[in-house]
């Protein structure tokens, strides 16, 4: 019998049906929000509505959302080729270079009274547009977007499923030793890892730390040409993203921490603290289950163990289109996992100019159960 998984549609027909079907919450958010229309330009929420991703260039593209009506794409002429405009969904505005877009775009508002835009919007353009539109009341799309985006369809969680297969593929490399980490520079290793990613199937790297030694102990290390020696841990935390032919890509996310040479006490019982850490969390992220109380399953673990003071950050973050998207996964977190959440578990104990370690898998709230995309090893290497 074919698995779910193999039953699901990616083909662009379906990728727009899954948009149609975006606008048609999103439009229903707007009127219970008194949103009059949304103008969204750089990020992902015009990718994810419409299919097409702006270039972060001067010149301003936007989707034009009113409210109860079909969405105007405002895009310079000399970009529009790039548009796949599926006419069923959005309408196409090309403006010329001897054309104010900001007037375009207050035209196309009417007498909006209540506009929510881009969290990304360039300054310069809200002021151009405010500039246009007179006393108009500005709010963020992410107050009307950000919730339902949160929540992944089927396809989106296959499009993330692949990407986070892809992201094992190149973990189960560095694991099995074809990449080698003693006597190279955390650049090189860095480097290597950016390679396989795109061998693997993704569109672009977003990502890929290598901190070794000391400098495993920095959460985000920029890698560099420090030589990695035996005898200590390297931490690999690396990302890109995938696609599916034309369609936006969906991001991966994993962390796996490595040892050279015979593993240090110290480290293998903070290691076993953090794996228990991350499983726990994992096993925790249930639908309805809160946040905060997810995060707090893993920072309890790791307080226990006397390294409270040594988790530095949240526990997660949400991830699609892009790397860091709601829902957030942190002590201070409100809110409560819904079925179709992805989001990072990622627990991680760093000694300050000593060493570091961190476990990270994206997971998937179902109403089965948490979903861990990530299946590469979690064990302690050493290599």
């Amino acid at each position: 019998m074919q698995s779910e998984r193999a039953l699901i549609d990616l083909s662009e027909s379906a990728f727009n049906s899954s948009r149609r079907s975006r606008l048609a919450e999103v439009q229903v958010a707007m009127d219970q929000g008194g949103i009059d229309a949304l103008v969204l330009t750089l990020g992902a929420d015009m990718p994810w509505l419409c299919g097409y991703e702006a270039m972060p260039l001067e010149r301003i593209t936007a989707l034009v959302v009113p409210r109860g009506y079909k969405p105007i794409l405002v895009v310079p002429k000399l970009e529009a080729p790039r548009v796949r405009h599926f006419e069923d969904s959005f309408d196409l505005r090309p403006w010329s270079e001897s054309e104010n877009p900001f007037h375009i775009i207050a035209e196309l508002l009417g007498k909006a009274s209540s506009v929510a835009v881009s969290e990304k919007t360039w300054a310069s353009w809200l002021i151009n547009l405010e500039n246009e539109l007179g006393s108009v009341e500005f709010s963020l799309s992410a107050d009307v977007i950000g919730a339902i985006r949160a929540k992944k369809d089927p396809l989106e969680i296959e499009v993330l499923t692949r990407a986070a297969n892809a992201a094992d593929e190149v973990a189960n490399q560095i694991i099995g030793g074809e990449v080698a980490l003693l006597a190279r520079t955390e650049r090189q290793v860095s480097a290597r890892i950016s390679e396989l990613l795109i061998e693997a199937g993704h569109k672009r790297v977003n990502f890929a730390i290598v901190g070794s030694g000391p400098n495993s102990s920095s959460p985000h290390h920029e890698p560099t040409d420090r030589v990695i020696a035996e005898n200590e841990s390297v931490v690999c935390d690396f990302g890109g993203t995938y696609q599916i032919g034309d369609e936006p890509g969906y991001c991966s996310d994993t962390t796996r921490t490595f040892f050279t040479g015979e593993v240090d006490p110290d480290f293998a019982d903070l290691y076993k603290v953090l794996q228990l850490a991350q499983a726990e969390a994992c096993r925790s992220a249930t639908v309805g289950s809160t946040l905060a109380g997810v995060d707090e399953v893993a920072r309890s673990i790791i307080r226990e163990a006397g390294y409270g003071s040594y988790f530095v950050h949240r526990l997660g973050h949400g991830i699609g289109l892009e790397e860091h998207e709601l829902p957030y996964l942190a002590e201070n977190s409100t809110g409560i996992l819904e079925a179709g959440h992805a989001f990072s578990v990622e627990p991680g104990i760093y000694i300050p100019n000593r060493f570091g370690a961190r476990i990270e898998d994206i997971v998937v709230a179902d109403f089965g159960g948490p979903r861990v995309l990530n299946q590469s090893s979690r064990q302690i290497q050493s290599t």
